[in-house]
């Protein structure tokens, strides 16, 4: 299922229009975005938690060349399924 995929099933099983659906999953994702930037959680109960997980420098190769890099630091969008979504699936 992509974005477009989204939005439609979104749309039908809401009774909102295509257009009204859209802006919807677009303002989910805008604000979890804007709270994982700002350092924070998202927790949806019986989904899951959208977390960021800060990963330190470190020293990588090339593995075309052997060269030795550095790899900068960086975060890094971490999500854990919660317990209904996983048993859903089970």
């Amino acid at each position: 299922m992509n974005k477009s995929d989204l939005v439609q099933s979104v749309a039908d099983s809401s009774g909102l229009s295509k257009g009204d659906s859209a802006k919807a999953v677009d303002a989910v994702f805008e604000c979890i975005t804007e709270s994982l930037q700002g350092g924070g959680d998202v927790r949806v109960v019986g989904f899951g938690t959208f977390s960021v997980s800060r990963r330190a420098a470190s020293t990588g190769r090339n593995p075309q060349t052997g060269e030795t890099i550095q790899i900068a630091a960086s975060n890094q969008p971490k999500f854990k399924a919660g317990k209904a979504l996983k048993d859903a699936l089970n």
